[in-house]
């Protein structure tokens, strides 16, 4: 038996199932769901530093429209929200790496 305790896609345990093996579930709800959406944030955020590919990313944005969905954030609530945020404080296409702020203190 391998133990995982992680939130999975929607049809992983019929996968399982279709593999031969047996798949133990439970379904979280509420507060505990946003728990286990967020600890999966992070599992993905960390897939994408091993590997920078399409997969991952769409995996990312999958999590992130989960949460959204949750937060009963509408696609476009978010829209406004993120174009907001780049006409303000910009993007990342630069490559800006702030190293340190000198004070006159």
């Amino acid at each position: 038996m391998i133990k995982y305790d992680k939130l999975v896609r929607d049809n992983i345990p019929e996968i399982i199932e279709e593999d031969g093996k047996k798949a133990n579930i439970r379904i979280v709800k509420d507060e505990e769901y946003l728990s286990y959406l967020v600890k999966k944030l992070s599992e993905e955020a960390k897939e994408i530093e091993e590997d920078t590919c399409v997969e991952e990313l769409a995996d990312l944005e999958t999590i992130i429209r989960s949460i959204c969905e949750y937060l009963h954030i509408s696609k476009e609530d978010f829209e406004k929200v993120y174009n907001k945020k780049i006409e303000k404080r910009g993007g990342f296409k630069k490559g800006i790496v702030l190293e340190s702020v000198e004070t006159n203190e």
